[in-house]
């Protein structure tokens, strides 16, 4: 039992020192931006020639983009519950160049599966040199009175 509750500490130890980022990585590393993992997982369906994807592992952080170039914001949702990511704040470098969509897991392609999380992506591009923080919202549009379900900030740092 020490042992257990001293792996749980390390780990918890561990995650806590990670510092801010200056960079993303690519969430999709397959195919039209599709994955499996082991598990049936799918990464986000990224449109082709989008290099930088922001994910829910980058919250809190600063990420370094270039300046003209498209990068998605990635984040798990649940649109057919009517919740969905929007933007509540961007810096006013940042513009928006899109959306889309699709399956967090395989099992969510099989005839007559119905409801799940899937993927919300929101892409944007730099059109200029600048630092800010980019905030996402996810909520029903027609609650306006209801408080956010979830949100997401990250700062953009365009260079």
């Amino acid at each position: 039992m020490r042992i257990l509750a001293a792996m749980v500490l390390g780990a918890m130890v561990m995650t806590g020192c990670a510092g801010p980022t200056e960079s993303a990585q690519p969430v999709a590393d397959g195919e039209n931006g599709t994955h499996v993992g082991t598990d049936g997982a799918l990464a986000a369906p990224v449109e082709a020639g989008v290099g930088l994807v922001i994910g829910a592992a980058q919250a809190g952080q600063i990420v370094v983009v270039e300046v003209g170039r498209r990068f998605a914001v990635a984040l798990v949702g649940v649109p057919t519950a009517g919740y969905v990511w929007s933007p509540l704040a961007a810096p006013d470098f940042l513009s928006r160049a899109g959306e889309g969509g699709g399956p967090t897991t395989a099992a969510q392609n099989q005839p007559g599966f119905t409801g799940g999380s899937h993927w919300e992506i929101l892409y944007f591009v730099a059109t200029g040199p600048g630092e800010g923080q980019l905030v996402l919202e996810q909520r029903r549009p027609w609650e306006t009175t209801e408080p956010a379900a979830d949100s997401f900030a990250v700062t953009i740092r365009a260079r």
